[in-house]
């Protein structure tokens, strides 16, 4: 956007920010004496306050363009003098005041509500809150609490930008189809049957070694997995597990096991199956007979192609010319040559993926991949595929430069991408690649719906629970540092981003979370109670529900075990209750996230989740051993006497001075619900 209010928003959360959000929320089992002392006396009680984007306090969290948006604070009894909303519009370019007033009480009393409403207009906007008790002032925005103002890190408001309702309440199962389940051995790939770059194809027998026995061939290595396998385990998807979003890796024509090196994206490869199995297999995703309706992601490999594809053809498998073979090629300037034919751009100087020039806005390439009615992006999206959203391969280097996203190219033919992808399913997901801050490719609204979460939840969640980042170097976070690297987190994306970010244990490119816990089923157990209650798009690595064994890639890509694919085992079975509740309770889904308790020492974390219907409290144990958690409810609202029971085991516990005890084991969690 180029104004002063975007560039300031965009900067990342300061630590200082963070960690004052962090300290305004620990050490609460003393707060609720406060609140009832609570008076202008000219010190705003950080500890009373509280606001998010949730329903709760945002009255239009995704508005159009002739919606307000009634914001509501969350204060201490009588603590506060005034309240201001501070909002930079980017229409004008300018900053607006807005007054809150008192509306009312909170059920138990305890806190006052303020509510001010920002006007309706088509612009983009941030806001601040700004708290005052007499001569005291208090800043409040997604990156924390502040005495003085803040310079980043505020809220959003982007009129007319909706990510897909589908993506908020789903929860995603990932495939690398040739892993998963040999549905089809007729298509299976043989030993021998093809050699490309100097690699034999090798068919290795289900659950053996994923290591080829030619060095330096682990992608010649295939066990028979298909379209058809997943097909056929729909049921075990969509029941067992209850996931309800399928993303498959990559599964166009390609000379590979991982298919990142595309030779057709108008052919699905014939080891996976064929186009028409595709339909059938989307077709029955989309059907009831197997399971909840359910929605398709592709993996779009658009940053390059492989250098088997048509429009390169390095080998001369195709009769037509490509830009390798002639620069009279009709796909020349499909690539960027230094020194024709042997040097060009590839990815990461891959030199078996040669990388895409996009060029200007309507080029040859642009059209190819998005721009037209006949283009890889639109023809999938359409009938008779009809799938439900593109999975965006290193998405940031979709450039000619590749400047690691900076370049403002990639942001232009993102955008139009996004264009494309609406323009025929207005509720189709584009889900980046990004495993830094993605806030530059979400937070205009104009751009992606989402990324993949290695940074706001794959990375810290390891680290917490296992001591291992996600590619298995020792990394060890405390409770604390774990909530204030979520909050920090948290605040690089509009709610509604939040919300639809792919949540990950693990990934086909990182090593096992299995491998990093060290083979401990519980600290999987521990995983997946906070996968499945964070905000976000739980996605499940296939095999991570069960704890799956494997290290840094191609060891990250076994087969399936389908002798413990099964709600026999306890970690699946674990995984279809978790789902389950999340399934039950919107507050799970798009509900506010409040944190209420941290304790290093213990190694605890509670936090709450809460819309209009219920309020839920999750308390998490990272210790080895069992400890009572005395979780202060009334931060929530819930009253006195009022019954919480806890979703695993159906215990009920009474509220007894704005709190609950539970005991929770080692590497566990509970779930109590109002």
């Amino acid at each position: 956007m180029g104004n002063q209010g975007d560039t300031k928003h965009r900067s990342k959360p300061t630590l200082a920010c963070a960690l004052a959000a962090a300290l305004a929320l620990y050490a609460l089992p003393a707060i609720h004496e406060q609140a009832r002392a609570a008076s202008n006396d000219n010190n705003v009680e950080w500890n009373g306050l509280f606001h998010d984007q949730g329903t709760l306090y945002d009255s239009n969290p995704e508005p159009g363009a002739t919606q307000a948006v009634t914001l509501t604070l969350r204060t201490f009894k009588n603590d506060i003098t005034s309240a201001n909303i501070k909002y930079y519009d980017s229409a004008d370019g300018t900053y607006h005041w807005v007054a809150m007033h008192w509306t009312a009480n909170d059920a138990t009393g305890t806190f006052d509500l303020w509510q001010g409403t920002v006007p309706a207009s088509a612009s983009e906007k941030y806001y601040r809150l700004q708290i005052n008790d007499g001569t005291a002032t208090a800043w409040y925005n997604a990156a924390g609490i502040t005495s003085s103002e803040p310079s980043s890190g505020d809220f959003y408001i982007i009129p007319g930008f909706k990510t897909p309702d589908w993506m908020k309440n789903g929860v995603m199962y990932q495939i690398f189809p040739d892993r998963f389940y040999n549905g089809d051995a007729s298509n299976d790939v043989t030993n021998g049957q093809y050699t490309y770059a100097g690699c034999a194809t090798e068919q290795h027998a289900w659950d053996s070694s994923v290591v080829s026995n030619v060095g330096g061939c682990n992608s010649a290595v295939f066990f028979g997995g298909d379209l058809a396998g997943v097909d056929q385990k729909l049921g075990y998807i969509k029941n067992t597990i209850g996931a309800d979003i399928i993303y498959l890796n990559p599964i166009f024509l390609s000379p590979t096991n991982h298919k990142y090196d595309t030779e057709d994206y108008t052919k699905v490869d014939p080891a996976f199956g064929s186009n028409t199995l595709l339909q059938t297999l989307a077709a029955d995703i989309h059907g009831t007979a197997n399971g909840p309706k359910g929605y398709l992601v592709l993996d779009g490999v658009f940053n390059h192609t492989g250098d088997t594809h048509q429009w390169f053809d390095k080998y001369n498998w195709w009769t037509t010319t490509g830009a390798y073979e002639s620069q009279s090629s009709p796909w020349y300037g499909y690539y960027t040559f230094q020194t024709w034919p042997n040097t060009y751009s590839a990815f990461f100087g891959i030199s078996s993926m040669p990388k895409l020039d996009y060029g200007a806005s309507g080029s040859a390439v642009r059209n190819a991949i998005y721009g037209s009615s006949t283009s890889v992006v639109q023809t999938y999206l359409k009938s008779p595929y009809n799938i439900d959203g593109w999975r965006l391969d290193a998405a940031q280097y979709l450039d000619a430069g590749g400047n690691n996203g900076s370049d403002t190219t990639n942001h232009q033919i993102m955008a139009e991408l996004r264009n494309a992808v609406k323009s025929v399913n207005p509720n189709a997901d584009i889900l980046g690649e990004f495993w830094g801050n993605a806030g530059p490719w979400t937070d205009g609204g104009d751009q992606w719906d989402g990324a993949m979460n290695y940074d706001g939840f794959m990375q810290p969640v390891s680290e917490w629970i296992t001591g291992q980042d996600y590619n298995g170097n020792a990394a060890s976070i405390p409770s604390s540092q774990f909530d204030s690297w979520l909050h920090g987190t948290r605040a690089n994306y509009p709610t509604n981003v939040q919300q639809v970010m792919s949540n990950g244990l693990g990934s086909h490119d990182v090593t096992r979370f299995g491998n990093r816990a060290g083979g401990d089923i519980w600290k999987t157990y521990l995983a997946l109670f906070f996968q499945m209650t964070y905000v976000g798009t739980p996605t499940i690595y296939y095999g991570d529900e069960y704890g799956m064994q494997g290290g840094a890639d191609p060891d990250n890509r076994r087969t399936f075990d389908w002798t413990v694919g099964t709600s026999t085992n306890s970690a699946v079975a674990l995984t279809q209750k978790l789902v389950a509740i999340r399934n039950s309770y919107p507050a799970l889904r798009t509900g506010s996230f409040l944190t209420l308790l941290t304790d290093d020492t213990n190694k605890l974390f509670a936090y709450g989740r809460f819309d209009a219907t219920n309020r839920i409290a999750v308390a998490l144990n990272n210790d080895s051993v069992a400890h009572t958690v005395t979780i202060p409810v009334w931060q929530l609202s819930v009253t006195n006497g009022s019954t919480l029971t806890e979703l695993i085991s159906g215990t009920k516990y009474t509220v007894q001075n704005g709190q609950v005890s539970v005991t929770v084991n080692g590497h566990y969690g509970a779930i109590l619900a109002q």
